[in-house]
């Protein structure tokens, strides 16, 4: 858990002594201004801005019953930041599983991608894709099942 929150916690150290530099020099508009874009990359880098993510069992079960891909993640891939920004609103129609938070999400995650952690890495219909293009998992979640 604790590896989950160590880049934006640098984030946050490294902007706050930047903004401390900047008040130091004098320059209190210059640090309000890097203390707020720390701040905000801290928070994009952060789990807060992925849907609240489920085990890999209950995801699966989901899936099953709703149709709806399972989507494997982890915090501070730029690959899986990208998906989730890209979808937009859509990602709360995916079921998310943090494999840094689930054994069996990491598990099914190594068991396709040759024993590599490799996100993120979708679960359609039974079928797992690897760094799947965005606009191809809009589709996904756009088309009816």
């Amino acid at each position: 858990m604790k590896r989950v929150w160590r880049g934006p916690a640098l984030l946050l150290v490294v902007g706050t002594g930047v903004a401390a530099g900047q008040v130091a020099q004098g320059r209190p508009v210059a640090a309000v201004v890097f203390l707020l874009a720390f701040v905000l990359l801290a928070g994009v880098t952060s789990p807060l801005v992925f849907p609240r993510p489920v085990g890999a069992p209950e995801a699966r079960r989901r899936s099953a019953a709703d149709g709806r891909p399972v989507v494997f993640w982890r915090p501070g891939c730029t690959y899986c930041l990208r998906l989730r920004l890209r979808l937009g609103r859509r990602a709360r129609r995916l079921h998310w599983v943090d494999i840094w938070r689930d054994e069996a999400g990491a598990q099914a995650v190594r068991e396709v991608n040759d024993g590599n952690e490799t996100v993120p890495t979708l679960l359609v219909a039974g079928r797992a894709y690897t760094n799947p293009d965005p606009a191809w998992v809009r589709e996904q979640v756009s088309s009816p099942r």
